[in-house]
């Protein structure tokens, strides 16, 4: 457990040193692709926010979901690619391929759908090479270009207030 506190310290210090390089880009096409960052320790309904973004016209085959679990389990499987915290080291450096992948691509959108702050999660989400991140108004405004202020359990509100704001940039 103690241990679990020292390397989230580390992880949050090299995160720090990256957030001063993050670069803003402006939003200026449709979106096609996202990359859909979920902290499942705290939020159950991955699919149901799945079919809100397709019910706004995105292609299910256009959605990249990674999923983080505070508590994960080797043994057990899982419906989506997950992630916990020994896949990533002491210096903040992802052992996975799944998760190298998701973070070189380039997602039209990045949505990163945690509203508590961890540090493995925020590094992700500072790493990605997405165009344009969203978020929760409870993470470090730093890591996205768009934070909107909902609760992690009202989905819909999100994804509706995310794409009317979207609609209204065209």
């Amino acid at each position: 457990m103690f241990l679990n506190y020292i390397k989230e310290f580390f992880v949050k210090k090299s995160l720090k040193n990256s957030l001063d390089n993050v670069k803003k880009e402006v939003f200026t096409s449709n979106i096609q692709t996202i990359g859909l960052l979920i902290d499942e320790s705290s939020f159950q309904h991955s699919k149901q926010l799945v079919n809100e973004l397709v019910l706004q016209g995105i292609a299910p085959e256009n959605i990249k979901i990674v999923a983080y679990r505070s508590k994960f389990k080797e043994k057990q499987t899982y419906l989506i690619p997950t992630f916990g915290k020994k896949h990533i080291n002491w210096n903040g450096e992802i052992a996975t391929v799944f998760l190298n992948e998701f973070i070189e691509t380039e997602f039209d959108l990045l949505i990163s759908y945690y509203s508590i702050e961890t540090g493995i999660l925020m590094m992700i989400t500072s790493k990605s090479k997405a165009k344009f991140k969203v978020g929760f108004a409870a993470v470090d405004k730093n890591l996205n270009r768009w934070m909107i202020n909902t609760t992690i359990e009202n989905y819909k509100l999100f994804v509706t207030e995310l794409f009317k704001y979207l609609k209204s940039l065209k």
